[in-house]
């Protein structure tokens, strides 16, 4: 997951105090006019670098998967301040894009300061040198002061984004969409062998099921995700809505599974005008599955089966691999 080697983002203080120490202790090692060099070249070199390491750490969102960007940024703005909310400010992924900017900027000027302020040290006397020294000392303490916040957006996007999931782009997938109880998880279940994990995204009630299998020596993963694909488009919030759209990047084919029974509590049209709601929204295959067929089948389906009963669910899982229709890439020779 490209989120989850993010290093922990210093705030301004932390980073000020470490610089500052840092360059205490190389200048208590020399004399004179040295050591007022060596402070100022600690300092300077540990505040740029630390700066462009949070910036360049991140990954470039010109070129990050849609499915993560957008995942990102639903997350992002599911976890803003209230006071960004209330003051109309940039969120989401422009926020922090916006941030990274500002750290970038940041370093590149604690650099400047350093070429601007090692001249001053070199053919002048002790204290003088120290007296340049120490203003640029408050020069750059007020160049971080300055991207506080910036660092605490990033920092705070770091916390919301390393511990999400591991759902890869980059891998063939089916998506299992359908109202509550008409048995999605029950039909993951089954075909993963208990082979799948729950995992909780801030955008969904409950956690979302991922799960894996193999078929011809190439690993699928089926997706499950309560509280977003189990109820109409009207009834989910903004954040709920782009998290469905960067499903949506993801899928190479939907599962969509109904109970014509009517035992999941819902009515069989209700579950058809969802499913086709769906299916205007995918641009992925969606198979239309009749899960519970030993109690009802009085519904027009892809295929019919019965998880309770074992019936048929290696054939629709099958049916999924084939509506998938993943080619791997392979080296040409």
């Amino acid at each position: 997951m490209i989120f989850e080697a993010l290093p922990t983002t210093p705030r301004s203080e932390e980073l000020i105090d470490k610089a500052f120490s840092r360059a205490a202790r190389a200048g208590r090692a020399k004399s004179g006019l040295e050591a007022q060099q060596s402070m100022l070249q600690t300092a300077g070199n540990i505040l740029s670098d630390n700066l462009q390491n949070v910036a360049t750490e991140w990954p470039d969102f010109e070129t990050v998967d849609p499915f993560y960007y957008e995942l990102a940024d639903a997350v992002l703005k599911r976890s803003l301040s209230p006071r960004e909310a209330d003051t109309g400010e940039q969120v989401g992924v422009d926020a922090l894009r916006a941030s990274l900017s500002e750290v970038t900027w940041a370093s590149r000027q604690i650099g400047e300061l350093q070429r601007e302020y090692q001249p001053k040290l070199r053919r002048t006397d002790p204290e003088t040198a120290r007296k340049h020294r120490k203003q640029a000392f408050a020069r750059m303490a007020d160049v971080v002061e300055e991207i506080e916040d910036d660092l605490l957006r990033v920092g705070e996007a770091r916390n919301a984004l390393r511990d999400l999931p591991d759902i890869r782009s980059d891998e063939p997938t089916v998506v299992v969409a359908g109202y509550p109880n008409v048995g999605k998880s029950s039909f993951v279940n089954a075909v993963t062998r208990a082979s799948n994990e729950i995992a909780e995204y801030p955008f969904t009630t409950r956690g979302i099921q991922i799960g894996h299998f193999d078929r011809d020596r190439i690993r699928y993963q089926i997706i499950d995700t309560p509280g977003l694909l189990d109820r109409p488009a009207e009834d989910r919030n903004d954040i709920e809505t782009q998290a469905v759209s960067a499903l949506t990047h993801l899928a190479d084919a939907v599962v969509f599974v109904v109970d014509a029974s009517g035992d999941c509590g819902y009515p069989l049209d209700a579950q058809l005008e969802l499913r086709d709601a769906v299916e205007s929204q995918f641009d992925a295959p969606v198979l239309t599955v009749c899960n519970k067929s030993d109690r009802s089948t009085d519904v027009e389906a892809d295929a019919y089966m019965s998880v309770a009963e074992d019936e048929n669910v290696d054939d629709v899982l099958e049916m999924a691999v084939d509506a998938v229709d993943y080619e791997p890439d392979l080296p040409s020779r």
